[in-house]
């Protein structure tokens, strides 16, 4: 039977969490057929075997491809895929049960062509998983902008919860080579094209993100750099909040100047902030211990973001530097045999 939806799931060096992935997709509601696409991005550390496993559960399709990026495997997926609609997880997400009834169902009345939904921390995850989620989703950060309801219009979908049909992803060629920053690109894209985007508000999944301080730095550094190559690229997508975890650590550093000056205002008002977030966190887990990894993962992230932002506004807007030879290390090279 033909698939209505088609998963696409690119994957590199994760084999286990493929396993929770495919698991998950075992217990799907689903309305209609659907099959699964994975990419191995030129591992060193197959998913191969692990994918077999379930080969006669579900509709299951595996490829090896060399290494050129997530977006390029994305592409490679697509183009292999059978149906008409295609579903973009990253490896490191876990699906409720209801995740493709909500797409489907949402759709059904709402056609779109490119879609997404916010994301959430599982019960399992580990308690600075939950901390990171929190300080990437929450109201009292610059989280809650990506999946809340008041953001539809503005929305961009992000590839760890996107949907693309496969007459926007012929039209555009589908992701390009930068990376991160590769889905809203596409998204902008789109949008320029006259295409429709959507929030799908109940379709989420959990979604692990990164498991240690480092890599979480790392990684929301990487978003700060990519930010104002997209406003270079899409003129007019420029938004005052990608200033703000910029504001924030100046803002930071200067308080925390003032108050070894003697002068503690400006750090009471950041003090009563922390304070905020930890009781949010602490209330919405449960857990003294996740509020106050909470404040630390807001730290991290505003400061990574903040200072990414910065250095990269500076090279581009400023000394009107390319991208490409000022960060390389953000671009993949296309792969040929795709």
């Amino acid at each position: 039977m033909q698939p209505e939806y088609s998963f696409i799931v690119p994957v590199y060096n994760r084999p286990e969490e493929i396993r929770e992935l495919l698991e998950s997709m075992q217990k799907l509601i689903s309305p209609v057929p659907f099959e699964v696409v994975i990419v191995e991005d030129g591992s060193d550390l197959s998913s191969e075997e692990v994918v077999k496993q379930y080969s006669g559960k579900l509709d299951i399709a595996y490829y090896y491809k060399h290494n050129s990026g997530p977006g390029d495997s994305r592409n490679y997926g697509m183009k292999k895929a059978k149906a008409d609609y295609f579903l973009i997880l990253d490896s490191d997400v876990i699906l409720p049960e209801d995740y493709l009834q909500q797409v489907h169902e949402f759709l059904s009345s709402n056609p779109c062509d490119c879609f997404g939904g916010p994301d959430a921390a599982h019960s399992s995850f580990s308690d600075v998983q939950k901390a990171i989620d929190y300080s990437m989703t929450s109201f009292f950060t610059t989280g809650g902008i990506r999946g809340g309801r008041k953001g539809v219009n503005e929305f961009q979908p992000r590839s760890f919860n996107m949907g693309i049909s496969r007459k926007a992803f012929e039209s555009s060629d589908g992701f390009g080579q930068i990376h991160p920053g590769e889905d809203p690109d596409l998204s902008l894209r789109l949008k320029k094209d006259g295409f429709r985007i959507c929030l799908i508000p109940d379709a989420k999944v959990f979604h692990k993100r990164r498991i240690d301080w480092n890599k979480f730095y790392v990684q929301v550094k990487k978003f700060g750099l990519v930010r104002p190559i997209l406003n270079k690229w899409h003129p007019g997508s420029a938004k005052i909040t990608y200033w703000f975890p910029s504001l924030f650590i100046l803002g930071l550093l200067f308080a925390v100047a003032m108050a070894a000056a003697g002068e503690l205002f400006y750090i009471g008002i950041y003090l009563i902030y922390f304070l905020i977030i930890g009781i949010d966190a602490a209330l919405k887990y449960k857990s003294i211990y996740i509020g106050i990894l909470a404040i630390r993962a807001v730290i991290v992230q505003f400061s990574g973001y903040g200072f990414g932002f910065l250095n990269s506004t500076i090279k581009l807007q400023i000394m009107n530097r390319q991208p490409q030879k000022e960060f390389p290390q953000l671009f993949f090279k296309k792969n040929i045999g795709a």
